[in-house]
């Protein structure tokens, strides 16, 4: 067997638990070779700072994947996060076209908006934009902010029913992933957790979690990282889906005996041990 390899494309932040400092760890602690792709350095991450120093990249994203490509180096995985800009989106539509395989698993995180708003920056057309680039992807994994900005619709604020997720699951894979994955799914106050929807099978899964209250920078990325790992260790959906439930569940209730977890993010890194046994490493 070989190991895997991933190229994950993502910003980086100096400080603080998101994209990169994330994905990086977490697919390596799951065997996965991990080879980043860095859209932008930041100096700590952007939820709870000011001044924060920023270079973008954009113009080094192209480069790099032509000299992988001309390399003929092989990626099991092409896994994108928070894109900043229309150039981005554009630039990597190009690199899945450059980088991809016959069996190339293409993962995008459509990371833009969060309770029912865009992220300040983007404007108004840019969902658009990445439905666009989501189109070419196996695996998308908005939340439900990011779902309704995509389809053109109005946001919905929870508690949820199962007709109303379905419904929303099958209408974001028009958009043309075969599976589909919506996070921050709740339909009462004690579970938390996601639902997909594989478009080939026409199989619906959920996978629910203890909630634990507050907010948490970061878990979304942990929550998609964590399920590239393990479909890339040949886990079912199903699988997949609750092993990253459960790994953001626990990391968030250890993090909530630090009281800066509010602003660094959640304490991932004394869980990867167990993700690695849940995973059979």
């Amino acid at each position: 067997m070989f190991q895997k390899r991933a190229a994950a494309i993502h910003d980086i932040s100096c400080f603080g638990k998101c994209s990169l400092t994330v994905a990086l760890p977490i697919l390596s602690a799951a065997g996965v070779e991990t080879c980043p792709i860095p859209t932008a350095m930041l100096s700590t991450h952007t939820g709870g700072f000011t001044n924060i120093h920023i270079r973008d990249l954009t113009d080094d994203i192209l480069p790099v994947a032509n000299h992988w490509a001309s390399l003929s180096l092989r990626m099991d995985a092409l896994y994108t996060g928070y894109l900043g800009s229309f150039t981005q989106l554009d630039i990597v539509s190009e690199v899945f076209d450059k980088l991809k395989g016959e069996d190339t698993l293409i993962v995008v995180d459509p990371v833009m908006a969060d309770h029912g708003k865009l992220y300040g920056g983007f404007s108004e057309d840019f969902p658009a934009g990445m439905a666009k680039l989501c189109a070419k992807a196996d695996v998308i994994t908005p939340n439900f902010t990011e779902a309704a900005l995509m389809l053109g619709e109005e946001f919905v604020e929870g508690p949820y029913t199962k007709e109303y997720v379905e419904g929303l699951l099958k209408r974001l894979s028009a958009l043309g992933a075969d599976t589909v994955v919506l996070t921050g799914v709740y339909f009462d106050d004690k579970q938390l957790g996601a639902a997909a929807y594989n478009a080939t099978t026409g199989e619906y899964v959920y996978a629910m979690s203890e909630w634990i209250s507050g907010a948490f920078h970061g878990t979304g990325d942990i929550f998609t990282s964590v399920l590239l790992s393990a479909m890339l260790n040949n886990c079912s959906l199903q699988e997949s889906l609750q092993i990253a439930a459960d790994f953001v569940s626990a990391c968030v209730k250890r993090t909530r005996r630090d009281h800066d977890y509010m602003t660094y993010g959640v304490n991932f890194e004394a869980e990867l041990p167990a993700l690695t046994r849940r995973l059979g490493l």
